[in-house]
């Protein structure tokens, strides 16, 4: 299995799952975001592990092709970026996350592009063949 195919199935469920969270608890969702945009040790430690993983990622999987694949790349350099703003920037990380989740309609949004990302990357990488 190349790491393209094992990054999408890992990727895949895991974001197709926060997407339907989304969706089935938008109120509990509502609440976690409301929870996250404050400065603390766990919108600091989202941030570390956010970067990590983005790093891991990159360094992994740094192609910039013009298929289906570039999209975990652009997910990997996505959540690098994120990682550091809320580690190194922490107040404007914080701004544009309350500008992204001002309110129902865009957390509805955002599951759906979540979720939609998540069920293309799972079909990329159980349903792709060799």
């Amino acid at each position: 299995m190349d790491r393209s195919t094992f990054l999408a199935r890992l990727l895949g469920p895991t974001f197709f799952t926060v997407g339907l969270g989304m969706l089935v608890n938008l109120d509990g969702y509502r609440n976690v975001i409301a929870e996250g945009l404050h400065f603390g040790v766990l919108f600091y430690l989202s941030g570390l592990l956010s970067m990590i993983a983005g790093l891991a990622i990159i360094n992994l999987h740094n192609k910039w092709q013009a298929d289906w694949r570039v999209v975990i790349t652009v997910l990997g350099w996505l959540m690098t970026i994120g990682g550091f703003f809320r580690m190194v920037l922490p107040k404007v990380a914080i701004a544009t996350g309350s500008i992204i989740y001002a309110g129902r309609a865009s957390i509805v949004v955002a599951a759906l592009m979540v979720g939609t990302l998540g069920a293309f990357l799972s079909f990329k990488g159980y349903m792709r063949r060799a």
